[in-house]
């Protein structure tokens, strides 16, 4: 398969197994094909959340399938131009999934601008997705509500937040701060989960067992 495909998703790791995962999988198959750990920082400008920074780091399997045949010159070295066109490709089919972030004010989502600044560099055996995603629309930093995760709806890919520094905040007013979601009890979870993979009459599965798990970060900063 062509570049996997082309990787027309980050959730084809495998097109076939991709093409599977689409075919409303038993509620007992349901688990990720896929891991990746973020790194998110959140951009801050006059008073305002501008966008989020991320880096995604994939797992070994995948970033060892992703790179076969990209090492142009045979140096044993992947550089950014010899992974620019994979990376235009991961942007381009991240497009049709908002990108996997999902920032909210309340219970509104808020729009993404188009991303910006997205590389690929693969070192010591990792391979990382760095990116920019602007907000359309500034919020400013104060608002209530005001929060953003980071997941595959399908759970095909399992998004997990670093195990240090998974979020910064760059240029933020003071006193700003960012929290982690307390994640509930694994019995709760596990009851969130069943009932988001439930299969309904039609036969088909509800989808959004990764919302169902996903921890959100949470923005709070003083009011003026």
């Amino acid at each position: 398969m062509k570049r996997l495909c082309h990787l027309k998703s980050l959730a084809a790791s495998v097109c076939l197994a991709m093409a599977l995962a689409a075919l409303a999988p038993r509620p007992a198959d349901a688990h990720p094909h896929v891991w990746v750990t973020v790194e998110t920082t959140v951009t801050y400008e006059r008073g305002a959340v501008t966008g989020f920074m991320q880096k995604w780091t994939f797992d070994e399997m995948y970033a060892a399938m992703a790179i076969q045949g990209l090492d142009a010159n045979n140096d044993g070295q992947y550089d950014r131009k010899e992974l620019a066109e994979l990376a235009q490709v991961n942007i381009d089919g991240l497009k049709e999934f908002d990108y996997f972030t999902f920032p909210r004010l309340g219970d509104s989502l808020l729009k993404l601008a188009d991303p910006k600044d997205y590389w690929l560099e693969y070192t010591n055996g990792q391979l990382s997705l760095h990116m920019t995603m602007p907000l359309d629309q500034p919020v400013l930093a104060e608002a209530e509500g005001l929060s953003f995760a980071v997941y595959d709806p399908s759970f095909f890919i399992s998004f997990e937040l670093a195990k240090e520094n998974a979020v910064t905040l760059a240029n933020a007013p003071a006193g700003c701060q960012a929290a982690i979601a307390v994640p509930k009890e694994d019995e709760e979870l596990a009851k969130r989960l069943a009932q988001a993979a439930q299969v309904d009459a039609s036969g088909s599965v509800g989808m959004d067992l990764g919302g169902a798990v996903a921890k959100s970060i949470v923005l709070n900063c003083p009011k003026t």
